[in-house]
């Protein structure tokens, strides 16, 4: 019994050491990558693990590359991997390049995945270009109506300006500035509905894709609208807004009409009651002058006579004015 137990104990302890050497020691993948081409050593395998870089992400596409003919050492994987690079993915952007015939140096695919942009899907669109649609573009022409234009670009991955070049974002908007500046510069929207070319003329002609990952290969026009009269919308708000400001101003000249008639009239009563005042000073003023003797009794009396007169004739006129009225009615 006590032979079994040790027997098994030694097993155990065989088992773990063989698991922890070949855990430091990856024998398995040291004998895949001979049996491929790949002159890798031991001991640089076992270096990858203390520098805490796992084997299998830089002896397989290793692996991959030597069997396509692809030009890479194993310190340049490593050193894409501990940068933080997606080894796996470079070494099949460059396979892809190279059957495609697209000179793509793996300096400048490492560049590319560090940047954050997929250097496998850059190789699939210099190989298939990609359709962007554009979203519904509204443009104004000359003559006020407005036309709405759906275009497709057809673009192909640019590769050398993928570090640093604009997006997608940046060429839709290009586009769209083509479009209004190519609609608005129209004479009428039948000119564009007529010749929808030339909006791709305009748009082609303007090099759109400079400073971008990208190289525009041809704009189609997928669909073209006629939408709302702009113009004439817009001159009626203009012409309502000139109604209301006439109104304004009409109502303006009215206030002041109105304050100015009631000013007349608080003058006209002011010089009523100037005349009345006056005229109440007038028999004491007789009355002084009689009393003073610089006026007589006779004086008196022919004011009187003469203020009689003249209210007669005053009656007598008014009495001629009304019987003519009468004639001409």
């Amino acid at each position: 019994m006590n032979s079994i137990v040790f027997v098994l104990l030694i097993a155990a302890i065989i088992i773990i050491a063989l698991s922890v050497f070949l855990s430091f020691f990856p024998i398995m993948l040291w004998i895949s990558a001979l049996a491929s081409g790949v002159r890798i050593g031991i001991i640089t395998l076992v270096a990858m693990r203390l520098r805490r870089v796992i084997p299998s992400r830089i002896v397989n596409p290793m692996i991959k590359a030597t069997k396509a003919g692809i030009d890479v050492t194993i310190n340049q994987l490593e050193s894409h991997f501990l940068a933080g690079g997606n080894v796996d993915r470079v070494v099949n952007a460059l396979i892809a390049a190279h059957r495609a015939n697209i000179h793509l140096e793996f300096e400048r695919a490492a560049a590319i995945d560090l940047a954050g942009r997929d250097v496998l899907q850059a190789v699939q669109m210099s190989v298939n270009p990609r359709v962007i649609e554009t979203p519904t573009v509204s443009a104004v022409a000359k003559d006020g109506i407005e036309v709405k234009v759906i275009a497709r670009v057809t673009v192909r991955a640019n590769i050398d300006r993928l570090v640093g070049g604009a997006g997608e974002e940046t060429i839709i908007a290009r586009v769209g500035e083509g479009i209004v500046t190519t609609v608005g510069s129209s004479n009428s929207h039948k000119d564009v509905l007529e010749n929808p070319d030339l909006i791709s003329r305009t748009v082609l002609g303007k090099g759109l894709d400079a400073g971008t990952a990208f190289e525009i290969l041809s704009i189609d026009i997928a669909d073209v609208d006629v939408g709302k009269n702009i113009g004439a919308h817009l001159q009626t708000e203009q012409a309502e807004a000139d109604k209301r400001i006439a109104q304004a101003k009409a109502e303006e000249r009215r206030a002041m009409a109105v304050a100015h008639e009631q000013e007349m009239k608080a003058k006209v009563v002011e010089m009523k009651a100037k005349v009345v005042e006056s005229e109440s000073q007038v028999p004491l003023a007789m009355a002084e002058a009689l009393r003073s003797g610089q006026m007589g009794v006779m004086d008196y009396m022919n004011l009187k006579n003469i203020d009689a007169d003249t209210q007669m004739r005053s009656s007598l006129g008014k009495m001629n004015d009304g019987g003519k009225q009468d004639d001409r009615e």
